[in-house]
Parts: structure tokens; sequence; C-alpha cells
């Protein structure tokens, strides 16, 4: 969880960096739109049955990556900006997090001959 934390901290970064490193035009409107995604996807991810949501934020972080080329951005402080964070994001969006409960299995329990759907009708007493 500690790297969707720093994730959300970078979404709120990138909401503010324009008006702290003073840069505008295209590269602000950029990060105004990226940066709550990014936050939002990250706190979304907090929680382990919504983990899989950390993987939303690497295409963002791609985005960032590219951008400046892009959209043209025509300074050096919004670029650096953009790609630190952006390969930042990246990083920790494969950051998974300790798994300490399993939700039903998903889509490949069908196929299971032991899934956890029939492992607790077992522990179940019957009636």
């Amino acid at each position: 969880m500690w790297a969707q934390i720093i994730n959300a901290i970078l979404g709120i970064w990138l909401m503010a960096s324009p008006a702290i490193l003073g840069f505008e035009n295209i590269a602000a409107d950029n990060d105004h739109v990226v940066g709550p995604i990014i936050a939002s996807f990250a706190v979304i991810s907090w929680w382990e049955a919504t983990r899989v949501v950390r993987l939303y934020n690497i295409p963002l972080g791609a985005w960032l990556l590219l951008a400046p080329w892009v959209l043209g951005y025509d300074s050096t402080t919004p670029v650096l900006n953009d790609m630190l964070v952006g390969a930042v994001v990246i990083g920790l969006s494969f950051v998974k997090g300790k798994v300490t409960e399993t939700y039903g299995g998903g889509w490949s329990a069908i196929w299971k001959s032991d899934s956890l759907h029939a492992q607790e009708a077992r522990k179940q007493p019957r009636v």
C-alpha cells in the first residue's frame, strides 16, 4: 500500500506543480488532467479487493513520459517534472503489496476443481 500512497501524493503533486514550479499553457493543463486521475486510481487501489486498479496508472505514467514531445512543451521544467513523475508512477504501479485475503477467485474459479467456493461449501455444516 505504501507504493500507492506515494502514487496518490505524486498525483496531487502534478496538480500543484504548475503553480509551484511556475509553468503554464499546455503542460499545466496536462498535469491538471492527469494528476487527479493518477491520485484517484492510487487511492482506489489501497484496498485489497480493488488492488488491480493500480495497473491503470501505467498508461498514464507512459503518457507523462511521451507528453512533452507529443504536446510540444516549451520549457525544460515541465519536461523534467512530467518525465520524473511518469517514471516513478510506472515503477510504483508494479508494486503489488501484501495479499492477506482472497476474494472468490475470479473467472478462473469456474474451471478449477477445488475453487475457493467449493472449499468454503465443505466447511459449512449441513442442515
